[in-house]
């Protein structure tokens, strides 16, 4: 037996199973008993840490929400809009690096407040560059809800680097919507370039956040 496999069972070694077992059969095929199997351990000894799996995708979200921190580089002489930008791209790319990676995060509770930090940090900038509290928090969480959105649709299609869904041919889809010319050419804005039609997005996004309150 591995030495891995001695290793005390703990909530943060369980997670990192998960997330390492998660690109490998996708968030339905990422049950208690599977990931049990690769602790080879019993699953009931899962429920000592985690009381249901959503408890335990909770704990898969607050870690990848660690990793992101940790790679991050965020400068203290970022502007509101630059820090947007940065935060929303880390987001992606964190988010991009496992499969179902925006479906795990969506809806999940962190188990701790090692986002607290991060999140005074970009109250205070916004509050600084004349927003109010309510309207900074509104600025930040529009900004983060428009990544999940668009990672989730783009995994939807791409699971991973590198690999697409069955049933996204662009070619047949034209086929398909003969009759429907402008339907059919927007196919290629819609499934493909996701690096720039998430960049566009986000920058059409900051920019109306700029133009609604008159902060620049």
């Amino acid at each position: 037996m591995s030495s891995e496999r001695r290793a005390p069972l703990d909530r943060r070694r369980v997670a990192d199973t998960a997330l390492r077992l998660l690109n490998e059969v996708g968030l339905d095929g990422l049950t208690l008993r599977a990931i049990a199997g690769e602790l080879d351990v019993k699953a009931p000894a899962l429920y000592w840490h985690f009381k249901d799996k959503q408890a335990l995708l909770d704990e898969m979200a607050t870690e990848m929400y660690r990793r992101m921190v940790a790679q991050g580089s965020l400068a203290p002489d970022d502007t509101w809009q630059e820090r947007l930008l940065k935060a929303n791209r880390g987001l992606r790319t964190m988010l991009l690096a496992y499969r179902d990676g925006a479906k795990v995060f969506s809806g999940s509770r962190f188990t701790g407040i090692e986002h607290a930090e991060q999140m005074e940090d970009m109250l205070r900038l916004l509050t600084a560059a004349g927003f109010t509290v309510a309207r900074a928090t509104r600025a930040f969480n529009t900004t983060y809800l428009y990544t999940l959105g668009f990672v989730t649709e783009e995994q939807g299609v791409i699971p991973l680097p590198g690999e697409r869904r069955e049933g996204f041919d662009l070619e047949e889809r034209a086929r398909m919507m003969a009759a429907y010319p402008l339907a059919a050419q927007a196919g290629r804005e819609i499934f493909e370039n996701y690096d720039r039609n998430f960049e566009e997005g986000l920058a059409l996004i900051i920019t109306g956040i700029e133009a609604l309150h008159g902060v620049r």
